[in-house]
Order: structure tokens, then sequence, then C-alpha cells
């Protein structure tokens, strides 16, 4: 059986770099972002709750899921944030796990989650490893990235548990402050230790 490493951080926070280099190493990568994706295509069962629930406004004329348009919707009301959350969640944490028992014969499966720890998933993972920054810098990386005024990227940050609070709850903290080349020798360090101990 495999050894699952859960992998979280905020919002900006460079985890997509960080399972990108992973998956460089040569471990699957299970992606919920990929997953959630997956579920809500044209004809997904998916699909049909959030129609369901949020009405045909959110389809596109393709027939596909506007992204943007729940966006809108979503971040700027809680409550319909929690309730796309828990519509979804079933969808994804079954294909999640259906995903890294498909892996279960590589040493390290890597299972990269960005609500890890908000939608309990660390009783999946053998470890939990979180990308850190410090929220200042997170809120400035996101605003350049997503081009968003400092209100916006402050809402999004404040819809994920604070990166403080994971970085406590974490097994690992890879300090992503630095340079990429700073965060992928982490990484390294980190693989070479777990290699040598299995």
């Amino acid at each position: 059986m495999s050894f699952v490493l859960g992998v979280t951080g905020g919002i900006a926070s460079g985890k997509s770099t960080a399972v990108a280099h992973f998956r460089k190493l040569g471990f699957p990568i299970v992606d919920a972002d990929i997953v959630a994706r997956d579920v809500v295509r044209p004809g997904t069962p998916g699909l049909k709750v959030l129609i369901e629930t949020f009405g045909h406004q959110i389809i596109n004329d393709q027939g596909e899921l506007d992204r943007e348009g729940l966006g809108k919707i979503i971040f700027a009301d809680e409550a319909k944030r929690k309730q796309l959350n828990q519509l979804l969640s079933p969808f994804i944490r079954q294909e999640i796990l259906r995903q890294i028992q498909a892996n279960k014969d590589h040493r390290l499966v890597v299972v990269d989650i960005p609500l890890l720890y908000e939608a309990g998933y660390e009783q999946y993972m053998d470890q939990v490893a979180v990308i850190y920054i410090p929220e200042e810098m997170q809120k400035q990386r996101l605003m350049l990235r997503n081009d968003l005024s400092e209100a916006e990227a402050a809402l999004r940050i404040a819809s994920q548990l604070s990166i403080e609070k994971k970085k406590v709850r974490a097994d690992i903290v890879f300090d992503n402050q630095g340079s990429i080349e700073d965060l992928t020798q982490q990484i390294d360090a980190w693989v070479n230790r777990f290699l040598e101990a299995q």
C-alpha cells in the first residue's frame, strides 16, 4: 500500500508549483481541481445538481458550466458558497478516493487538495504538507496573478481556512517565501528522506 501525502496551502501560496515538482519526480498526482472539473462536465450528475440549485444561468452557450458566472454568485454569498461545496463534495470525495486506490501500488501518491482541511480530507492522508507563505504575501501574489483589487483578493483568502492555521496543523511545512529553487530543494530533501526510510 502506498504512502498518501496530502498537499495543500492557501490560494496563491505556490501549491501548484510544488505539486508540479512532485509530478516531475515521477510520483502519481491526484488533483482535486481536475476532479472538481470532471464531476461537473456536461451530462454528469454533479452538473445536474448544480443546475437544479442555481438555475440555467450558470450554463454557457456550449452547455458547460460557466465558472466565472458561478464564481460571482458564490464569492459574494457565503451561504451559496457553502451550499455549492456541500452539493459537490460527495462526488469529488468519491472520485479522489477512487484515484488514490487506483495508485496504491506506487510508493508515494501525492493528493493535491486546496481545501484539504476545510473538507476534512486529512483523515485519508498519511501526512499533510502545507505550502506556506504569510498572508500578506499571499494577498500580493493573488492580486498580481488574478488582477484583483485588494478587497477582492482579501475576500478569496477569507473563503479558506487561514494559512497560519493550516501551517500549525501540517505534518510538513514547505516554506515558499523564497525562490522556486528554494521550494523544490525542500521537496527534494523531504523525498530523499522519505525514500531512505522506506
